[in-house]
């Protein structure tokens, strides 16, 4: 029972795993600070490790994309869906984040819309065995809803929140982090990696990427409904 699910996917299934990661470009988050996470993020996608468990299993790849986040309206794609299933393809990826602009620079921390919005990314997502949102951030919500009402309004269920809570912004870190474990993360197994700053952004990036991507045993499968 410790199987890997690579073989055990449905029939039909494009990929192991449909990841969405989103990218705080609230106004805490300064230019030089988000070109750190960007190319963090960039990082972290080649690192030999992540590409080695990215590539781990060619028949049933990870679908990825990637979007940022700030205001209750401020939310824009960086890279759509991407089936990362060669070296080329990651590399690809990789180099469109690096590459990109953040759209704004003013807005506040709207995280229940920045949750949201992956509601409409996933609609477009290949079909994938698991789905997962990883959203990061150097905040907590301050402004309009916040994530709990995000997951009772949108239709989320079945994919897995994690985060990437990144030190730094505030005089406490540790309400920063506190709020991603008790109101961001959602589902089983779900989890928190913690960036000391956005000079460690790339660390926590390629530390949590590496756990997400790896494949999962038969026992993480989901349940059947009761009678099915």
């Amino acid at each position: 029972m410790a199987a890997s699910v690579g073989a055990a996917a449905p029939a039909g299934a494009a990929c192991r795993l449909a990841l969405v990661l989103a990218l705080d470009i609230s106004s805490s988050v300064d230019a030089e600070e988000d070109r750190l996470q960007r190319a963090g993020l960039a990082a972290a996608l080649t690192a030999p490790e992540v590409r080695e468990a990215l590539l781990a299993q060619p028949e049933a790849p990870v679908a990825l994309a990637v979007y940022e986040w700030s205001g209750r309206y401020q939310q824009d794609m960086l890279l759509d869906w991407r089936m990362l299933d060669s070296p080329a393809a990651i590399a690809g990826a990789a180099a469109q984040i690096a590459g990109s602009k953040r759209s704004y620079a003013e807005f506040p921390t709207a995280m229940g819309y920045g949750i949201g919005y992956a509601a409409r990314v996933f609609r477009g997502a290949p079909e994938c065995l698991f789905r997962t949102l990883d959203i990061s951030g150097d905040g907590i919500n301050n402004d309009g809803f916040g994530p709990a009402r995000a997951y009772s309004s949108f239709p989320l269920d079945g994919i897995t929140v994690n985060g990437l809570a990144i030190g730094g912004a505030t005089e406490n870190d540790a309400v920063v982090f506190a709020y991603y474990r008790d109101e961001v993360i959602r589902g089983p197994g779900a989890f928190v990696e913690e960036a000391k700053d956005f000079d460690d952004f790339a660390r926590a990036m390629r530390r949590k990427l590496f756990r997400e991507v790896q494949a999962r045993v038969i026992g993480a499968l989901p349940r059947p409904a009761a009678g099915g």
